[in-house]
């Protein structure tokens, strides 16, 4: 059987519509940073996505390239998650999409050792005649959090914050954003193949005890 995480780690995938506490513990990702606007046709984010899927592929497919990895199973590529933050502020200015920063990552199986990534960044880039240096093994403990399951336009988030704000400040939490601590985005859904209305996307933040 094929292992896919959104389904056995339903609690970090697909949480419900209305806000909850949840514990993150750390996790290893392929990761890429970046600047600006993700919805810029030759931006560096549009860059980033081949780079992270470019690698999520090498390694899944290593069993049929004849690469042994210990430990090594048949999984599904989890989904598609972001990192965002903009210098003086807290939280996100949706309005300023030209001053995100953000580390863009996949999620990585854990027989995915530093070794087995290093590997798997040189045998993409000599396949794909083409730069993955730009990508790093990046292990994120993101802790306590907030979450929550949006449905529609990414311009419509700050609905759905809103609630997470009003449901945190209700158990006695407030926002900890840092600069190890992020607004998290998690893509369950294609903007190519799916109806703007119809998007899942799964947001956390980070948060402690007021």
């Amino acid at each position: 059987m094929i292992f896919d995480y959104k389904k056995e780690y339903k609690e970090f995938y697909i949480p419900p519509k209305k806000p909850g506490l949840i514990e993150i513990p750390e996790i290893n990702y392929i990761a890429v940073r970046g600047k600006g606007n993700p919805n810029e046709p030759e931006g560096e984010y549009k860059t980033a996505i081949q780079l992270l899927y470019g690698i999520a592929y090498t390694i899944k497919m290593s069993n049929k390239s004849g690469k042994e990895i210990e430990g090594y199973f048949p999984y599904v590529v989890p989904p598609l998650e972001g990192l965002w933050w903009q210098q003086g502020i807290e939280g996100i200015d949706y309005a300023h999409k030209e001053r995100f920063e953000w580390i863009s990552m996949i999620r990585l199986p854990e027989f995915v050792t530093k070794e087995v990534f290093d590997w798997a960044v040189i045998e993409a880039s000599e396949k794909k005649k083409s730069d993955f240096s730009k990508a790093e093994f990046y292990a994120y403990r993101e802790g306590l959090c907030v979450q929550c399951m949006h449905i529609g336009s990414y311009d419509a988030e700050p609905e759905t914050v809103a609630q997470m704000n009003a449901y945190m400040k209700e158990q006695g939490y407030e926002q900890d954003f840092s600069e190890t601590r992020f607004h998290h985005e998690i893509y369950l859904s294609d903007p190519r193949r799916t109806k703007e209305e119809r998007l899942r996307t799964v947001i956390r933040h980070p948060v402690k005890p007021v």
